[in-house]
């Protein structure tokens, strides 16, 4: 009798046990769904998170956390160490919008699914003001681009002879993570010049004798000289026909890259500038200039290896959008009086 009543006393033991065995399973599987798989939601409209480059899981957690895009920054660091500890959470600026599942947090910080930022740069700009266009857009500070722009490795097949990268960094309008670096700009734009720069471009430069960089020098010239897309390749007629005959080039564009680079350039172009020894002085030395002065768009890498066929050896600006074009230089003195000094 005390042995049944003791085996008795035993199995409600262990069911006992095991009841509460469930019961702690339960309560910590609720817990679980609630924290982890449970979609959350604890801030109001939209949560813009910033995640910093190298920081630890269990900081991410927290600023989730403090952010309302997860219950808890404890669950969240146990959870990615227990299924995704091979995963990496990408930097950048992240935007929430609605309840989502720890699991669903975790790849798009993953997958890098980051707000991205609307970045416009002009065509003809040199690397100094394309530079401080991305740091008055908050992106990084202009002498980091500087310094990235020193990396000619990136080119080192198309120009031998850069040493910087004006004239490769692309315009156009860009969409960046706001936490982007700065050579990893300069590797987009690089990039993009490459995707615009076709094999059809490179066979026409070898075609008329041009290497990539006197192709891309010639474009930063038209790019400076005219907006007008149409005028272009009347502008790079007269460029080609007056390189064929080895005369001057007369762009006074040239010396005011070679002044903003100097750092003293204020508007104005006086005559002593165009009597300088610089050698982007086009109205003292004969040829292209030096190197690019500026980084020209696809329409000018076009004109500039597609010249209109013409006799036109001068052209004067008539307006802010168009100019006069001369064949001999009585009409293009006559055309100066007309547009520039009659004016």
């Amino acid at each position: 009798m005390k042995r049944h009543t003791r085996k008795r006393q035993w199995k409600r033991f262990f069911l006992f046990l095991l009841f509460l065995t469930l019961a702690v399973a339960v309560w910590f599987g609720y817990r679980f769904y609630q924290k982890v798989l449970h979609p959350y939601q604890g801030y109001a409209n939209r949560a813009v998170v910033r995640i910093d480059s190298g920081m630890p899981v269990s900081a991410i957690g927290r600023r989730l956390h403090e952010q309302g895009v997860i219950v808890s920054a404890d669950y969240f660091t146990r959870y990615y160490r227990m299924f995704f500890a091979g995963k990496k959470l990408k930097a950048g600026e992240y935007l929430f919008d609605g309840p989502l599942t720890m699991r669903q947090v975790i790849e798009k910080l993953e997958q890098g699914k980051a707000i991205l930022y609307k970045v416009t740069v002009k065509e003809g700009l040199w690397i100094g003001e394309t530079a401080r266009n991305f740091e008055a857009a908050g992106l990084f500070p202009a002498s980091e681009f500087f310094k990235a722009s020193r990396n000619v490795s990136l080119v080192r097949d198309l120009d031998p002879d850069a040493d910087d990268l004006e004239g490769y960094l692309f315009p156009d309008t860009y969409l960046v993570r706001k936490d982007i670096q700065a050579r990893e700009m300069v590797a987009l734009m690089v990039n993009r010049f490459r995707q615009n720069f076709s094999n059809t471009f490179a066979w026409r430069a070898r075609d008329i004798g041009f290497s990539v960089r006197q192709t891309v020098i010639l474009a930063s010239l038209i790019e400076k000289e005219t907006a007008n897309r149409d005028e272009r390749f009347l502008v790079s007629s007269v460029f080609h026909n007056r390189l064929r005959k080895n005369m001057l080039l007369d762009c006074d564009s040239t010396i005011i890259y070679a002044l903003k680079k100097a750092g003293v350039y204020d508007g104005d172009l006086r005559w002593t500038d165009l009597k300088s020894e610089s050698s982007y002085n086009t109205r003292r030395f004969r040829g292209l200039p030096p190197g690019p002065i500026g980084n020209p768009g696809h329409a000018s890498l076009e004109a500039a290896l597609y010249p209109e066929n013409s006799d036109y050896m001068f052209f004067v600006a008539k307006d802010a959008n168009s100019h006069y074009f001369s064949k001999t230089l009585a009409e293009h003195n006559r055309a100066v009086k007309k547009f520039i000094i009659d004016k």
